[in-house]
């Protein structure tokens, strides 16, 4: 019996030395409560950096590529390797915040000995920032923790071990995809002053003057800006589908080196990749823009459902989504200002409108509108006139068929400093407007005549 007892009492007496062992050899579960901060502990912060003092960022993966992004002359962050690109504003500038004040979510070790426990021997990334005295701090980031909810990290030279929160970890782990500018014209929409559509065979040129869109080729006529504006902000805002193929040169790392297995060499482009899929679509359209700094191009074809383009600010073809390849597919009439008068929710300042052998004069003084004679016209009867005016609006356009005129409008507004002369026509199934100075004419409702001089014969005083 004593046996008995002194062979349960080894026992027990081995279990709990192998228990403390294990305990001194391995890291503490993050859920342990000995191992959370208490609440007058913060969790320590890992590093803290001025952002606009930072002028490199060297992200290094293991068995991947590395990444440089560098801080140009003039303080614009740029792509430097593996290949020199642009950088997208937005995910550099989330870089630079979460690297300037890296806050722990808890501290593993003070004086940690064995970093291959952590991860941290051979680090899954590498993070080297530099600053503008040419300073260097390395912050390593290790495995995963084991409930999978952050990563274990370490700055280089602090023997300190730290976990780091998993979206923590995911703001500075990027790829090359990630991090490049995605956008196919990068020219400020609000800088360009010239835009470029070439659709179906036909040029159309638009020239902006201030906030004034007007059409130059093939001839001069009104643009619609709001359907300009929109045509340029689905150019400016169009980017790169990454999820497709590339159709990109390799990276150097990607390069076989001297002596490689051929089966290595990079996978020549297929059918269905987007080079392929570009060069056997049908043309859609081609859109240049042009700034004070230059001219932006853009190519865009369709095959099958899907749409591709090429620009001239980035290398290879790229997927794109439905809506610019829609944008683009157009003709001129889209794009031409289809209203009559050009004074739009602003009352005008003096209405002239000769009818036959009768004229109306309405001059606006203050709230009223006064006749030639000086008497007030009712303020409804005026409105409802203004309001038909104001929606004359094209149907289609003709280049001929304008009879005689059967009305002629004068549009004061502007504070006087625009007068728009307007005369109808009858033809057999419509109406006919010709603005002073334009050959095109505006097709309307064949009733708007009719209209006009029955608003006109409601006038009362």
């Amino acid at each position: 019996m004593k046996n008995r007892g002194l062979i349960i009492a080894a026992l027990v007496l081995v279990a709990l030395l192998g228990l403390l062992y294990w305990s001194n050899h391995h890291p503490r579960s993050e859920n342990s409560n000995a191992a959370l901060p208490t609440p007058s502990e913060p969790a320590p912060n890992i590093l803290t950096l001025n952002e606009d003092d930072v002028t490199k960022i060297e992200l290094k993966k293991k068995g991947g590529d590395q990444i440089v992004m560098a801080k140009d002359s003039n303080g614009k962050w740029q792509i430097t390797s593996p290949k020199s690109m642009g950088i997208d504003d937005s995910a550099i500038s989330s870089m630079l915040s979460t690297l300037s004040s890296l806050n722990s979510e808890r501290l593993v070790e003070e004086q940690a000995a064995n970093l291959g426990q952590y991860g941290l021997g051979e680090p899954k990334l590498e993070v080297n920032i530099t600053d503008k005295n040419n300073s260097m701090r390395k912050l390593l980031v290790g495995d995963d923790t084991p409930t999978g909810s952050g990563a274990y990290a370490q700055l280089a030279g602090d023997p300190r071990v730290f976990t780091i929160a998993s979206f923590t970890k995911t703001s500075l782990d990027k790829g090359l995809n990630d991090l490049r500018d995605k956008r196919l014209i990068t020219a400020d929409a609000d800088k360009i002053t010239r835009l470029e559509l070439i659709v179906k065979q036909q040029t159309i040129e638009f020239s902006r003057d201030k906030e004034q869109w007007q059409i130059l080729k093939p001839k001069p006529l009104r643009a619609d800006g709001a359907k300009v504006d929109e045509l340029l902000r689905k150019i400016t805002e169009a980017k790169m589908d990454l999820t497709a193929a590339s159709t990109e040169s390799p990276s150097p790392s990607a390069t076989p080196s001297p002596g490689a297995s051929p089966s290595k060499a990079p996978t020549p482009a297929t059918k269905n990749d987007p080079a392929s899929a570009f060069a056997s679509g049908s043309e859609i359209a081609t859109a240049k823009v042009t700034t004070d700094s230059g001219t932006q191009q853009i190519e865009v074809r369709k095959n099958k459902d899907d749409y591709y383009a090429k620009s001239s600010i980035a290398d290879g073809v790229f997927k794109v989504a439905s809506d610019l390849g829609q944008a683009l597919d157009k003709k001129l009439d889209d794009f031409r200002n289809k209203k009559v008068f050009d004074f739009g929710l602003a009352d005008p300042s003096k209405i002239e409108i000769h009818n036959g052998s009768k004229t109306y004069v309405l001059s606006k003084s203050g709230e009223d509108w006064l006749a030639a004679d000086g008497k007030k016209y009712e303020k409804a009867g005026v409105d409802a006139l203004i309001s038909k005016l104001r929606d004359l609006q094209a149907t289609d356009f003709a280049d001929s068929g304008f009879g005689a005129s059967a009305v002629q409008i004068t549009i004061t507004s502007a504070d006087g400093k625009r007068a728009e002369k307007v005369s109808l026509s009858k033809s057999a199934k419509n109406t006919l407007a010709r603005r002073e100075g334009e050959s095109s004419l505006y097709v309307l409702d064949a009733n708007s005549i009719e209209d006009i001089q029955r608003l006109l014969s409601e006038l009362k005083s």
